[in-house]
């Protein structure tokens, strides 16, 4: 977000920033003595700059002006496409409401089979991956159908659990609508393919640079300018005008969302392209994945005949015949007895030498992701998984999806990323507007935007902080791929700019 602190000396005057009494005084007197300096003084050498904790702050600014400049579109297209999948569970209501929910809640429901064979009769075509429970009593049970020319989609049928009806059929994806799949695949590529990821990533990575480097430009401010109270830093200055104005309202608009902020970048990350397959190392290396759920049925003693062992093997196959609407039925309740709750997706298995699996879907908190897998000839749950024994980091990373995704914790989830959203959106058009109030309006200098701020930074940090600096940035460019990759590229950006300007400089 682009941002010029106050007093930064690079600070290009608008038209509301007139100089004081004392200003014009020193700029006199400057003149004055520059009038009686004899022409054959020696001309001074220019000051070489000191290192100081300044320096420090006078990169943080440069960094978080062309970060906001550079990256604030992609953080615009993040946010928009990410507003308007927020509401994405209404949006299928009225889309298709008329699939996803009952006529009338009314008798009994009819069994699993009845409904499997409804739908089957319906849509014969493909064959049967799994069937979801309603998540409500007002709701419609999803018999989803693997059909080879749909390739990663699957055939959902609907059916109404209290009629045996068939209410619809959609494409999906892994559960999702139509109009849900379209807008996550806006937010996350673009609809551009894995190329297009590239640019959430972008935006994702950067992101919680530009509000820390924001928080700190803010909150560290000088005694001047209002930085000590903690009405100065999270509310907006009124009675300033103009630059100042719009400044106080960018940052303490930014403050208030810098925690949501936070969480959606890291929460991004973890599902993206480079940096979340280094989020997955990071899993790795401390066995903090989710646990698999067993699903390999028992074996046959070791001391059975080969006849045995034959016969074993010809139940195994036809055990395998994934057909039989019935099965579906004793497999939940089965499930039901081992605490399964909710809703549930009963997958029949993948071989004869598998156990159906049976797994929570309720996502809203308190989630339930409990799994078990369950040998449908003898009616016993051969193993589990349990949400209780996930790893901190496998619990975190499931619920910040959740979060992120705006189904964590219902509407007031949807509500807050909204605000978020709007928020974001704000502080971004009053960052580009900071840079126009900026530009030169005396001397006769028209020009559309306000001067970056000073090149060279570098050289005035202190040498404990170039030492432990490099070494850091480099880790977190490992970390964050895309982020190290864009640092570079606006680093040599700069580079060849500032090559630019001193060879037209020397040409003058």
């Amino acid at each position: 977000m682009p941002s010029i602190p106050e007093n930064s000396p690079h600070k290009s005057h608008s038209a509301d920033d007139e100089p004081s009494a004392a200003a014009a005084v020193a700029s006199a007197a400057s003149t004055v003595t520059a009038e009686v300096t004899p022409a054959a003084a020696p001309t001074a050498s220019p000051p070489q700059p000191t290192r100081s904790w300044q320096g420090v702050r006078a990169l943080l600014v440069r960094l978080h002006f062309y970060a906001g400049v550079f990256v604030a579109p992609f953080l615009v297209v993040a946010a928009l496409t990410g507003l308007a999948y927020t509401f994405t569970p209404q949006l299928d209501q009225l889309v298709y409401g008329d699939q996803l929910r009952v006529e009338r809640v009314t008798g009994q429901q009819h069994s699993l089979a009845e409904q499997i064979a409804a739908a089957r009769a319906a849509h014969p075509e493909g064959t049967l991956a799994s069937v979801s429970t309603p998540p409500g009593p007002e709701y419609t049970t999803r018999v989803v159908l693997s059909v080879p020319e749909l390739g990663d989609r699957q055939r959902t049928v609907f059916v109404d659990p209290y009629t045996g009806k068939v209410t619809g059929e959609l494409t999906t994806w892994w559960g999702s609508t139509p109009l849900t799949t379209w807008l996550d695949d806006l937010h996350r590529n673009l609809h551009l393919g894995e190329s297009g990821r590239l640019y959430s990533e972008v935006a994702a990575s950067w992101l919680w640079v530009i509000v820390a480097g924001g928080l700190v430009l803010w909150l560290g401010r000088s005694r001047g300018q209002r930085a000590k109270s903690v009405r100065g830093a999270l509310l907006p200055d009124r009675a300033a005008r103009g630059v100042r104005r719009t400044r106080s309202w960018h940052a303490a608009t930014g403050v208030w969302l810098a925690l949501a902020l936070f969480f959606l970048s890291a929460t991004g990350l973890t599902w993206s392209n480079h940096a979340g397959a280094r989020f997955g190392e990071l899993l790795d290396a401390v066995h903090a994945h989710a646990p698999e759920l067993d699903t390999a049925l028992p074996t046959a003693d070791s001391g059975q005949s080969g006849d045995s062992g034959e016969h074993a093997g010809h139940e195994a196959a036809h055990g395998s015949a994934k057909n039989d609407p019935a099965a579906f039925d004793s497999v939940l309740t089965v499930a039901r007895e081992a605490g399964l709750g909710g809703t549930v997706e009963v997958t029949p298995p993948a071989d004869g030498n598998s156990a159906w699996t049976v797994a929570q879907r309720d996502t809203t908190w308190p989630v339930h992701y409990d799994q078990v897998a369950v040998d449908a000839k003898t009616g016993e749950v051969t193993a589990d998984n349990r949400w209780a024994d996930y790893p901190v980091l496998a619990k975190l990373s499931k619920l910040g999806v959740g979060g992120h995704m705006g189904v964590l914790f219902g509407l007031a989830n949807q509500i807050v990323l909204a605000a978020v959203a709007i928020g974001l959106l704000l502080v971004i058009v009053w960052g580009y507007r900071m840079w126009w109030q900026r530009r030169p309006t005396r001397d006769g200098r028209k020009t559309t935007m306000g001067k970056a701020p000073e090149r060279g930074v570098w050289r005035r940090l202190p040498l404990p902080v170039l030492i432990l600096g490099i070494p850091a940035v480099a880790a977190l460019g490992w970390g964050l791929p895309v982020l190290g990759v864009s640092l570079l590229g606006f680093v040599a950006l700069d580079a060849v700019v500032g090559l630019v300007q001193r060879n037209r400089a020397s040409a003058g």
